[in-house]
């Protein structure tokens, strides 16, 4: 039975076919007619770059101010899921992921390139200088610090909280629900999530493109193998290979083993890296560059050059831009399903000021010793690789450190795992995308997207076509800027409305427990509050005491002219819903919760396992999730009050948000 269950297919037709005809379409012309297709996607990214540049710069300020408000405020306490959720994974485990999917290949390729090329070629002033240097490290800090995480994680909270608080398929399509409704599930919904499968598929391709070329460098610097376009298809297929059998083995296991190596070996190489270089220059110009970085970020998030106009920033801040928010549905999506029962506050320190800091941190040390290299010692050789082919950077500058080779070695195995965790990563999102969320699906269909991935790098990169899919892929940015505007403001609506009825449940006291309570005195109480009873005991309770309650409370309700339904639920649950038509209904639902017996009653019991058994408490769990209060031993009438508490409360809110 669970054999046939999972071999069924969860597909979307609309999204999978049209998605896949697309990237046929996409990846025929950009081969067929590489010329054309550079030259029309070319003329349309220099005109957005002509013409647009300020839309990017603002909307990237716009969203990182957005973001750090979020953190701050009153909704930082909401969590990402029903408010008795709990994360899915560890501090040490989740950050890894983010780090891996994130932008980890990013750091390897340009960690060391990066600030030698602005070094070299800088927006303003003289290149080559010591403050050519100071401004080399700025900018990358601006490039790969808190615009970058912060556009991920706009698009990680707008999915993570509609799908988990309110029940929205985690998809793309799910962002536009404050905008249009219900609607997503029709032709809008299926076109958005065709525009973020066709966006994760070619920029995963067009990474897997370009990364391979850094690998055949670094192995033809290590073994001498030969810089050739069949070595490169090799390589994808490799690469591709080991990403299909990370996916086949699940997110628990393939994706989050590697994220945990890859985040493990970049450690240990900026500690290497660290302690053989530099030391102590390194250490003060981290804590220069942070300065210089937090004292700038103003001035330069809204810097458009425009009294001096120059094209640095159109091939470099908005193009980074560009980049990050045409990545940012794949990553955004990935980040929500791994952040599954974190609170909003926990979730913008873990996405944007942690994986920021390390960020930076890596940046000063690759970064800055590349440049006391140049500056102090005179290997002006450095920026010449890097003028030269920037994917050799890295290992050119491991030549002047003790164990280059073995350091090559190791940075060749990183870029290798984290290209194998993109795919993999990439694999489960476009699953999940084509199949409206859900993540329980057949196996065939993750490995149809992974080796879907490696054979569009490889068409692309046989026909030179991925410059071609680069410029369209970051082209795609500037309209889903604008939707994520937008889905940002209905985010804060909905957020509002969300932290009201929050603050309306928790601002009065329960009038009617202390009248009640008076019946069998407190002796009564006294004795529930030390009571640790079985499941079969709590399920009893709510059979004979909880549901009479919630039918009494249905059959006045119905009088009344409401649509009321009682539900007796698995596990020996009784839930109560109340329609209001277009406004929010009210759910009130008592079911058992399991607890570990507390040591002092298993004593008591002479079991010195604290570990033995669990008793189970009648939690009270609303829309919004568990309450964190147990009814266990209540009257009729008490559960009748609770539950008359609740409902008034409910429609206090909804008065206040009308």
């Amino acid at each position: 039975m669970e054999a046939n269950k999972s071999s069924q297919s969860t597909l979307n037709p609309p999204v999978f076919f049209g998605s896949a005809i697309l990237i046929i379409a996409l990846v025929l012309y950009s081969t067929l007619a590489r010329d054309q297709a550079q030259a029309l996607f070319g003329q349309i990214q220099a005109w957005i770059l002509l013409n647009a540049s300020w839309f990017y710069v603002l909307s990237v300020a716009l969203i990182l101010i957005t973001v750090v408000f979020l953190a701050v405020s009153r909704f930082g306490d909401i969590k990402l899921g029903p408010d008795h959720s709990e994360p899915d994974y560890t501090h040490g485990t989740w950050f890894a992921m983010l780090f891996a999917a994130g932008m980890g290949i990013g750091l390897m390729f340009f960690g060391v390139a990066e600030p030698l090329m602005h070094y070299a070629n800088p927006p303003v002033g003289d290149p080559n200088t010591v403050a050519a240097a100071k401004e080399a490290m700025k900018l990358t800090f601006f490039h790969w610090g808190l615009h970058a995480w912060s556009i991920y994680a706009i698009v990680a909270l707008i999915l993570a909280y509609f799908c988990y608080r309110h029940d929205l398929p985690l998809t793309l399509r799910s962002a536009l629900y404050p905008l249009i409704g219900e609607r997503i599930y029709g032709p809008i919904g299926h076109a958005v999530d065709i525009f973020a499968i066709l966006g994760t598929v070619f920029g995963i391709a067009t990474s897997l493109g370009y990364g391979v070329l850094q690998i055949n460098g670094g192995l033809n610097h290590l073994f001498g193998l030969p810089v050739s376009t069949p070595v490169q298809l090799g390589l994808i297929a490799l690469t591709c290979g080991l990403a299909t059998l990370s996916a086949a083995s699940g997110l628990n296991k393939g994706i989050r083993v590697l994220s945990e190596l890859n985040l493990a070996l970049a450690v240990i190489l900026m500690l290497v890296v660290l302690v053989l270089g530099p030391t102590v220059f390194l250490l003060q110009t981290f804590v220069q560059n942070t300065g210089g970085y937090l004292s700038d970020i103003v001035s330069k998030t809204f810097n458009l050059y425009a009294y001096e106009p120059t094209d640095w920033i159109g091939g470099w801040t908005i193009l980074y831009w560009g980049w990050w928010l045409s990545w940012s549905p794949f990553v955004g999506l990935f980040f929500a399903r791994i952040s599954r029962g974190r609170t909003i506050r926990e979730f913008v320190c873990g996405v944007l000021f942690v994986p920021a800091g390390f960020t930076l941190l890596w940046m000063t040390v690759f970064g800055d010793t590349a440049i006391h290299m140049v500056l102090h010692q005179g290997l002006t050789d450095l920026v010449d690789t890097v003028r030269q082919d920037s994917s050799m950077a890295l290992f050119a500058f491991f030549e002047h450190f003790p164990f280059a080779y073995f350091l090559s070695l190791v940075a060749v195995a990183m870029v290798v795992v984290f290209f194998v965790t993109s795919a993999d990563s990439g694999a489960l999102v476009l699953d999940m995308l084509a199949s409206g969320g859900r993540d329980e699906t057949p196996l065939w269909q993750r490995l149809f997207w992974s080796i879907l991935v490696g054979v569009v790098a490889m068409a692309l990169l046989l026909a030179d076509g991925l410059k071609a899919l680069q410029a369209a892929t970051i082209a795609s940015a500037l309209p889903f800027a604008a939707v994520l505007l937008a889905a940002t403001w209905g985010l804060l609506k909905a957020l509002r409305l969300d932290a009201t009825k929050r603050g309306i449940r928790y601002q009065s006291l329960n009038l009617s427990r202390p009248a009640q309570r008076q019946h069998g005195g407190w002796q009564r109480r006294l004795r529930n509050i030390l009571m640790f009873p079985r499941r079969s005991h709590v399920t009893r309770f709510i059979s004979e005491v909880v549901q009479p309650a919630c039918e009494e409370v249905a059959d006045e309700l119905r009088k009344q002219g409401y649509e009321v339904q009682v539900l007796n639920g698995e596990e020996g649950r009784c839930k109560l819903n109340v329609g209001h038509g277009a406004d929010v209904d009210f759910s009130y639902e008592v079911r058992p919760r399991a607890f570990l017996l507390p040591r002092f009653a298993t004593r008591e019991n002479g079991d010195d396992n604290g570990d033995a058994r669990k008793y189970f408490r009648a939690e009270v769990y609303l829309r919004e999730g568990g309450q964190d209060y147990d009814v266990m031993g209540w009257s009729r009438e008490e559960v009748i009050g609770d539950l008359l508490d609740q409902y008034e409360k409910h429609l206090h809110f909804l008065h206040v948000v009308r």
